[in-house]
């Protein structure tokens, strides 16, 4: 293969099995906010502006591969045959590290947390002469970890496994979390000289430090955080970085100008966008796809999903926005009322128990309560579409596909089948019947009956 342009490459390794999650699902699949935890790891390497980007992902793993082409289709796949550790896992992307010419960072799909500016930490010590940078984090009990030993002058000297490491190295606190960036003459040598002389068998990319030093190049760490290099092997550990990810968000939603009521009972997804003077109250959950403009008022106990809500919009309490609801400016979308599919244009009210799926409601019409959309034959859906300024009265049913003009009034308890024209009245109700004195009459006969049964 013909040699690149110089830049950065990325590789993402996402082939361990997860075994201690306990599921079908391969472990980088799994979600934190909303989003795969290789799926974080992916937008991490693309926000560094990598002009290559290589994913390793074991045998058999379909799912992961698909979600890694989905999120960066020019992305090159890599297959690990064999679990022989995480050097050689490198080495399954030997293809594209063998045609590129810079820089290279290796990350890892199960370690969701880094922030962009820690990789940009790492490029920067490569500028400042490293061949090789380690990031590293001050653990608070750094039992298991490898630990890093630097020398005098702060460059890292060697990794020690905690198996081979004396009293005194074991006391370090400074752990190696395994991501490593790359400047070398010559990587793709540095790396076939790894070897499996260890009690695993397996081959370390760690040891790639201890090869380049003996070349005469230099290595450095970078500390970073230890919440940012969690990984991910359990399902604890996982609960563990869906906090770590929520009180991120939290805090910059209230540092972008939003107001959190209880922000510990708001759940946000990685691309949830709130505007400023955003008031929200408790118990309110973002899915993937929303957003939120300015000077909008959530009320408590709603729930979001791909969904869009304008400038100055009051929602809730206990409203659900699903799929394709878009509410416009200044509308409001109240209690137990449930929008999908359908735009809700300027000042339009829907302010109780209704539901509103598959249509547009024109600007500053009223949809009463117990409005249903019946948008739904069993086959296909269908449109209802509201006219500005018009009024549905409490309890209507509105059969798709329907149309309200303008202006037009229909009466509360209505079953809707025809359009209604602009500033009509539409009215279907059975013929109301009073039987004078029934009321009294039944009783005593039920009364009767029930005597005599007992």
């Amino acid at each position: 293969m013909s040699k690149t342009n110089p830049g950065l490459l990325t590789i993402v390794l996402a082939a361990g099995k997860g075994t201690r999650m306990k599921s079908a699902l391969p472990k980088v699949l799994h979600q934190v906010g909303g989003r795969s935890l290789v799926g974080h790891v992916i937008g991490l390497a693309a926000e560094t502006g990598a002009a290559h980007h290589a994913v390793v992902i074991g045998p058999d793993m379909d799912n992961v591969r698909a979600e890694a082409t989905r999120l960066a289709p020019a992305a090159s796949v890599f297959v690990q045959r064999d679990q022989l550790g995480t050097a050689d896992a490198v080495l399954s992307a030997r293809e594209a590290i063998a045609s590129h010419i810079g820089d290279v960072i290796v990350l890892y799909g199960d370690t969701p947390l880094i922030r962009a500016a820690t990789l940009e930490g790492m490029r920067a010590a490569l500028d400042g002469g490293a061949n090789v940078v380690v990031l590293g984090f001050e653990a608070a009990d750094p039992t298991g970890y490898g630990r890093l030993l630097t020398g005098p002058s702060g460059d890292l000297e060697a990794i020690r496994e905690e198996k081979e490491a004396s009293p005194a190295e074991r006391a370090v606190r400074l752990c190696n979390s395994g991501v490593l960036a790359f400047r070398c003459p010559d990587l793709m040598s540095i790396l076939t000289r790894i070897g499996n002389a260890n009690a695993k068998g397996e081959f370390y990319l760690t040891d790639a430090v201890e090869i380049a030093r003996k070349d005469g190049l230099r290595a450095a760490v970078v500390v970073c955080p230890e919440e940012e290099v969690l990984g991910i092997n359990s399902r604890d550990q996982l609960a563990a970085a869906e906090a770590i990810f929520q009180t991120r968000a939290r805090r910059y939603a209230m540092a972008e100008g939003a107001t959190l009521i209880a922000p510990e009972t708001v759940w946000f997804s990685f691309d949830t966008r709130i505007g400023r003077d955003v008031v929200i109250e408790p118990n309110v959950f973002f899915g993937p796809g929303v957003s939120i403009e300015d000077n909008v008022t959530i009320h408590a106990n709603c729930h979001f999903l791909q969904a869009v809500v304008r400038a100055g919009a009051r929602i809730g309490p206990f409203a659900r926005l699903r799929p394709g609801a878009d509410i416009g400016p200044d509308a409001h979308i109240g209690n137990f009322v449930e929008v999908k599919n359908t735009i809700v244009e300027a000042g339009a009210k829907a302010n109780h128990l209704a539901y509103v799926g598959d249509g547009r409601v024109g600007a500053g019409a009223n949809i009463g309560a117990g409005t249903i959309f019946c948008n739904y034959d069993g086959f296909n859906k269908h449109r209802t579409e509201i006219g500005a300024g018009a009024f549905v009265g409490s309890n209507s049913a509105l059969v798709a596909p329907v149309r309200i003009g303008n202006g037009a009034y229909v009466g509360s308890g209505s079953v809707i089948t025809r359009d209604v024209p602009a500033g009509a009245l539409a009215l279907e109700r059975s013929e109301q019947k009073v039987v004078e004195g029934w009321a009294e009459k039944f009783r005593t006969l039920m009364s009767r009956k029930k005597a005599k049964t007992a």
